[in-house]
């Protein structure tokens, strides 16, 4: 989750400018949370306070946080859902479905409940089945990374679902903004994480092949947080000291303390058999 918060903090400012190398500058003055993090925030609410069973308080949650950063750079039919009067889901397969749900993999105990905790996060607004997939795809990975699961398991998993036979020269060469949706994003992300050797390096290699990379960032750095544990000290404060201050109910600092003890509670006990 923290790992998400700072890849779309980092990528932030290379999102319409992107960079191409792994050579940049990690955060600027210009560095800032985006919808990513507002959302990633909302999902870890909805855990904190065991909402998953009822769509309406998700909707109450999401809704809030949304309207209190109203300026985050969200999709527009995620905007119009924010302020409808009867929020419906809009058969989306968008990458915001992706991008927000790393709070499940630390939330949740077992296969079975990441599978029931994406899809209650993730239905009320992106039912399209590929929107559901990137979702759940996504917060599988981040839990099996949080059970110790390696890469060849997580490879051999993910490739169930998309293709990942990607070549990172390629990628860097040929990807662009394109069409922010599950199909393209999810499984870039994770092929950026599979062939990473820590947390900084998945970030900057997650950056480099440009697209809309804070969302791919958050994606990829969410499971990177999972597997590697570890994430320069510098690099973490300065990131989350961007994220907004209180507003409307809406707490960062309070997500975040609640989500450092449930972390620090799962990686001092054995890991749970990833089954």
């Amino acid at each position: 989750m923290i790992g998400a918060l700072i890849g779309d903090i980092v990528g932030s400012v290379y999102e319409f400018d992107n960079i191409k190398t792994k050579d940049f500058p990690l955060l600027s003055k210009r560095s800032r949370f985006t919808d990513d993090s507002v959302m990633t925030l909302a999902v870890a609410e909805v855990l904190q306070d065991g909402k998953t069973g009822d769509p309406d308080e998700i909707v109450r949650i999401f809704r809030k946080w949304g309207r209190a950063f109203p300026n985050a750079g969200y999709g527009s039919s995620f905007v119009r859902w924010i302020f409808s009067e009867n929020p419906q889901p809009y058969n989306s397969c968008g990458n915001g479905a992706a991008m927000r749900v790393s709070p499940v993999g630390w939330y949740a105990d077992s296969e079975q409940q990441v599978r029931d905790y994406a899809r209650a996060v993730t239905a009320v607004t992106h039912d399209h089945p590929e929107g559901l997939k990137g979702a759940e795809v996504t917060a599988m990975c981040v839990y099996f990374a949080r059970c110790g699961r390696s890469k060849d398991f997580l490879r051999q998993y993910v490739s169930q679902y998309y293709d990942l036979s990607f070549d990172y020269e390629e990628l860097r060469r040929s990807y662009f903004h394109d069409a922010e949706i599950c199909q393209n994003t999810v499984p870039q992300a994770i092929f950026c994480f599979l062939i990473s050797n820590s947390f900084e390096d998945c970030l900057r290699t997650t950056i480099s092949i440009g697209g809309d990379c804070d969302t791919t960032a958050a994606i990829s750095c969410a499971i990177a947080e999972a597997y590697y544990k570890r994430i320069d000290g510098d690099l973490l404060r300065d990131a989350l000291a961007r994220l907004p201050a209180p507003k409307d109910g809406c707490d960062a600092k309070e997500i975040l303390s609640r989500f450092a003890d449930r972390r620090r509670l799962l990686l001092a006990q054995p890991a749970p058999s990833a089954r």
